[in-house]
């Protein structure tokens, strides 16, 4: 076979599919950060397709809507926020009584409502809710996510806590109150680690689970 020929002979299969993939990720992270930076209503694909820096083809190629990119980048975000627990559960020190595990696993639980993938989360639920097709796209997947964060919780808080028979109760108490108290820094810019609700939730937790 013939240099000519090898050269103009397409990409092996495997190496074509880790182009698609890259390329994919490269406009969903794009999508991301202009949700986080601009929101919803400044996430065009337009200016999606220039961060990614991208031809207009090639992301109509992967996402022949704003309605399917979007939710894309949801499921992407939650890919991204499911690893991100997984780092923080990976960082929980061995040896700790179980007051302790609790205090450290409220601190890391409440450092996922100050990071940006929260925030674009937000604005894809808050343009949810006057878009219906968005809506109907999101609902279902954010069923499957809310289960999959229930189950990154419960290694969080490890098996004697969850033991406990009023875990359940205490777990969602903490998530729906710090995904209330995050709102509140879209209005607010302070240092997280000193919000006066962090005691609170931590002296509740112990009261009600040790």
């Amino acid at each position: 076979m013939s240099a000519s020929a090898d050269a103009s002979s397409p990409a092996p299969r495997g190496r074509r599919d880790e182009r698609t993939a890259a390329s994919r990720a490269q406009i969903l992270d794009a999508a991301v950060a202009c949700l986080v930076e601009s929101g919803y209503a400044g996430a065009t694909t337009l200016q999606i397709q220039a961060r990614a820096g991208v031809s207009r083809g090639r992301l109509l190629h992967h996402f022949p809507s704003r309605e399917q990119l979007l939710v894309a980048a949801s499921q992407h975000l939650s890919t991204q926020r499911l690893r991100r627990n997984g780092e923080r559960i990976k960082s929980l020190a061995g040896g700790l009584t179980g007051a302790e595990r609790l205090d450290r696993a409220i601190e890391l639980m409440w450092e996922a409502f100050s990071e940006p993938h929260f925030w674009a989360a937000v604005e894809l639920w808050t343009a949810a809710r006057t878009n219906k097709e968005l809506r109907a796209a999101l609902l279902v997947h954010e069923r499957e996510i809310g289960a999959a964060i229930k189950g990154g919780l419960d290694r969080f808080y490890g098996p004697e806590l969850v033991a406990h028979p009023r875990y359940p109760e205490v777990r969602d108490l903490l998530f729906t109150s710090m995904r209330g108290v995050g709102l509140a820094y879209a209005l607010e810019h302070r240092d997280p680690s000193t919000d006066p609700h962090l005691p609170l939730w931590k002296q509740t937790a112990r009261t009600l689970l040790t």
